[in-house]
Parts: structure tokens; sequence; C-alpha cells
């Protein structure tokens, strides 16, 4: 394969360390296919004005940010707008020390865009659409850039996308902002302009300091973020957005909350999320959901212990061995014997086009590795494409490294633990749950 050598780098870097990398998925993505497909319907829903709301279950290196980093670059190629998050023990949905709030401000930390992916991209997003607006006005109507009734009629235009929003929950003080930061584009004002993206940010900690500098006596706080990102959404389509996309990761930090009453304050803005997207009140907005399937299914503590949640969620009667990617719950299923070898090939392609070798692993010995690290004990139901990919990356690098060793050598001489210590790890922290419980 012919990849820039940076991508080819991160990619190998990214991989070995264990994390998703950002760039040249494409180079590597394999299977998952139905899983994508479901995923791109839900996308063409949002586009035409529709809402969908997913949870991504799997184990600790099943693929679950694998999955979610390839829709984020998909979607951000058809004009998306993508939000995402990892949640973490001070990053929660709901919170009494300001945790919702913290989740909120890494989301628009990280907003994205095709011409932006890297996130922080709320400010280009603002003065894109001013000035997409006065290009459209002035093709509208004849008017040049120096004529004195431009002005007036983007202002009017502006007026018109900003009155859609009024309607919504806190929609008023929304679109006021959205006047704010035009009218300092338009003077060059960029004290006033930052000043509001301070607020979109929800940097503000009290409503005087909001007051004081723009006028507002709303703040962005923990009970009532969701709704600024449903406003978002509605704002980036009149912007010319196609909708946009929320991912969230790690939803096993609120399975791990010890207090049981905070879980269920944060499942049940679980439950307002999805009811939203489900009943029709949100429209332009997707939002994914991931985590471990004991996150998900413990009775005592994960999502199904609220009622609401697991009624709703929980697989029907005709489940069984059938997949259904229709469902709001999409549980990945392991990686086949001949994706995980098609995988290794493209690795040992990207690896040897990166260090400028003649490929040195042959078609056997990527075979030899396979069935090795599969027929591990516990590996059918343990083993996951992280540590795999781990492994396969370090015979390349050894073998790289020592071009005298041979691979069937170095694969017979059980030099390579990691996923067998995945394995017990995981085996270990499976008996703990259990004994905690």
């Amino acid at each position: 394969m012919n990849i820039p050598r940076r991508i080819a780098q991160t990619l190998i870097n990214s991989l070995k360390g264990g994390v998703v990398p950002r760039v040249g998925l494409p180079y590597i993505t394999v299977g998952r296919k139905a899983e994508i497909d479901a995923l791109l319907h839900d996308v063409e829903i949002i586009a035409d004005g529709g809402a969908s709301f997913r949870f991504i279950m799997g184990k600790y290196g099943s693929g679950k940010s694998f999955l979610l980093q390839t829709i984020r670059n998909y979607v951000m190629a058809k004009n998306f707008v993508v939000v995402d998050a990892d949640l973490s023990p001070e990053r929660r949905l709901q919170g009494t020390r300001g945790q919702g709030l913290a989740t909120y401000k890494e989301l628009i930390r990280n907003i994205s865009t095709k011409t932006r992916p890297e996130g922080g991209a709320l400010s280009l997003i603002l003065d894109r659409w001013i000035s997409n607006t006065q290009q459209q006005v002035m093709e509208e109507s004849g008017l040049g850039i120096t004529d004195p009734g431009l002005a007036p009629a983007v202002e009017k235009k502006i007026a018109s996308v900003i009155y859609s929003l009024n309607e919504m929950v806190h929609g008023f003080d929304f679109a006021r902002l959205l006047t704010l930061y035009y009218q300092a584009y338009v003077a060059g004002d960029d004290g006033t302009k930052a000043k509001v993206l301070k607020w979109f940010r929800g940097e503000y900690g009290t409503k005087t300091e909001a007051k004081q500098d723009l006028g507002v006596n709303i703040i962005i706080t923990d009970d009532d973020w969701y709704e600024y990102l449903k406003l978002f959404a509605a704002f980036l389509k009149q912007a010319g957005y196609a909708g946009m996309l929320i991912l969230i990761d790690e939803l096993v930090n609120i399975y791990k909350i010890p207090h049981s009453i905070t879980r269920q304050y944060n499942y049940e803005k679980i439950l307002t999320m999805y009811n939203d997207t489900m009943q029709g009140k949100a429209q332009h907005l997707g939002i994914i959901l991931c985590g471990t399937p004991q996150c998900m299914e413990d009775p005592r503590r994960g999502v199904y212990s609220y009622e609401a949640l697991r009624s709703r969620l929980a697989e029907g009667h005709f489940a069984g061995e059938h997949k259904d990617l229709l469902s709001p719950v999409i549980r990945l299923q392991p990686l086949t014997y001949d994706e995980m070898l098609i995988l290794v090939e493209k690795l040992a392609d990207i690896h040897a086009g990166l260090y400028g070798y003649s490929q040195i692993v042959t078609q056997q010995d990527m075979a030899d590795f396979i069935e090795i690290e599969f027929t591990r004990i516990g590996a059918d139901t343990h083993i996951t494409p992280r540590e795999v990919i781990r492994d396969f990356i370090e015979v390349l690098d050894i073998v790289y490294q020592n071009p005298e060793l041979k691979v069937r050598t170095l694969l017979g001489s059980d030099k390579f633990t990691y996923a067998k210590n995945a394995v017990e790890a995981e085996t270990t922290d499976e008996q703990f749950a259990e004994f905690e419980l």
C-alpha cells in the first residue's frame, strides 16, 4: 500500500500503544461492515431531520473506539459536525460538582468539522456561518461588499435563522448570543467574540459574570447542558451543516460510580437523551454511547439496573443467535480468524513501507501467528483485536531489527504473552466483580 510515512508512523505507533489512531483508518479497516452500514443508515436519517441513539457494546479492546473513529471520519466528510468525549471520574452525564458540565466542556472543546478534524472548530463554524450568509445575500440581491444595503440585508437573513431557535428550551438566550457574535464580527470586536465563545464553551461560573460581560442572565449548568447540544444541532443545520453527531465513550465510568443514587441520576440523563431522539423531540442529532457488556447488563450497577432503560433496551425473545443491528444496542462480535489474518497482512505491508524493507514475514508466518494467538486458553472468549495487533507489531519490530531471526522460531519461543496476560487479567477482573457483588 502506498501510504504517506507520516500516516504510517501514526498508525503503527497508535496501534502498538493500544489506542485508536485519528488518521489512516481506511488503510486498516477490516470487518464490521454490517455494524458500519447500520450506523450509516442512522446518519442518513439525521441528515433528513431525524435523530438517532445507539449503544455500542463490546469488551475492552474489541474495537468500540475504532468503530467510533471510523464513523466520526465518515460523517465529517459528509459535512457533519462531530463532538466527542470520554467519560471519567471527573466527567459524567450528571453530577453534584460540575461533572456533567465538564463533559459538555470536553464535547465543545472537541467540536470538529472536515476542515478542522482535530477539534476546536467552534469559532470557525460561527465565522463560516456569517461569511456564507453574506455571500448568499450578495448572490441573491446583487449587492456588493461595499454596498451600504448589504449589512441590513445580512442581518435580516441571520435574524430569520436565529428566530427559528426561539421556541426551543433556552433558545431565546442562545439566539441572543448568536446575534452578539454577529454584531461583534461585523464591528471587528474580537473581545466580545471571545466572551461569546467563552459562554458557548460553558466557561462562565456565575450568572453575574455573564450578565456583566454579555447582558445575559443565564449560564450553562450541570442540569441543562444537554439542552444546549440540541440547540447547537438545530443551529448547525441552519448554518449549512448536515447535522451533529455526539460520541461518548467509556460509559463504564458511570458503572463504577460507588453511590447508587448518583448512578441513577446519570442513567436518568441517558433516558432523557434516549427519549428525545426516539420520540422526535430532537432533530438533526445523533448520539452514540460506548460501553462494556458488564456496564450495560449488570442488573445491580449497570444501565439495565435502571428499569426504564432496561425495558427499552433489553433484547426481545427472538434475538438469540441472530444479530438485530436495527435495535438501539449494537453488540460487537469478535473478528473472525480470516478477518484477523487480513488485518495482520495490512499491518505487515504498512510496517515494511514505513521502514523501507522488503516483506520478510510470509503468508504462512502470519497464519501461524493468528493460530497461536487464537489457540491460547481462554482466547475464544477473551482475546481482542487490540492484544493481537499489539503482539503482531512487536513481532514485526523484532524481526526487522534482527534479520537473522526466523519468525517461526520467534513465535515458538513463548515470548509473546501480552494477549495471554490480557486474558488472565480480564478473567481476574470478572472474578473480582463477582466477588464484589
